[in-house]
């Protein structure tokens, strides 16, 4: 049995859990490379049968989409994130995603070469602001997440003087009804 998720579902193990969008998801590492696999064949076989670059979009797409959850899955594997053998599924990811760079080279000259270099290094530009954004968020979130555990200490805190307080008190009073009586 794995290990139990905050929300009570088990993960298998092997996999990898992240947190995407606020949700938490399993990474199974051989789907991340059977992602990669398969989305590499399906460019290729997009770019023979297309007219134009254009047409490759939704294509390209899943391929970078792929591409990102397998780096993920490496850099998790890499922190120790897997049981059994991480080393060898970490070295079959280190492999996939190479093929992946060098397979992005050769898209980037099906853009240079139909003339569309203009249109790579504006999809390279977006794509850089858009990781800049979404580290940005995670790094947002992240204050925001310690900044509402620091107010929760804080308030726990002062409940618990408040109490001391009371009791002191209380037991003032007791006493001085005590010695009066």
């Amino acid at each position: 049995m794995g290990v139990a998720l905050d929300a009570g579902e088990p993960v298998a193990p092997g996999c990898l859990v992240s947190e995407v969008g606020g949700e938490t998801q399993m990474i199974d590492p051989f789907t991340a490379l059977a992602a990669i696999s398969t989305a590499v064949k399906l460019v290729k076989t997009a770019i023979k049968t297309v007219q134009d670059v254009e047409s490759l979009g939704p294509v390209l797409g899943g391929f970078f989409s792929a591409k990102s959850e397998a780096i993920k899955v490496v850099e998790q594997a890499k922190t120790g994130g897997f049981k059994g053998s991480s080393m060898g599924k970490a070295v079959e990811l280190e492999l996939a995603i190479e093929q992946a760079r060098m397979f992005e080279k050769e898209v980037e000259m099906l853009f240079f070469s139909s003339n569309k270099m203009d249109v790579w290094q504006k999809i390279v530009a977006r794509a850089s602001d858009m990781d800049r954004e979404a580290a940005a968020d995670i790094r947002r979130a992240r204050d925001e997440k310690i900044k509402r555990k620091e107010e929760i200490d804080e308030a726990i805190e002062l409940v618990l003087v408040l109490l001391i307080f009371f009791m002191i008190m209380g037991g003032t009073v007791w006493l001085l009804y005590k010695t009066v009586n």
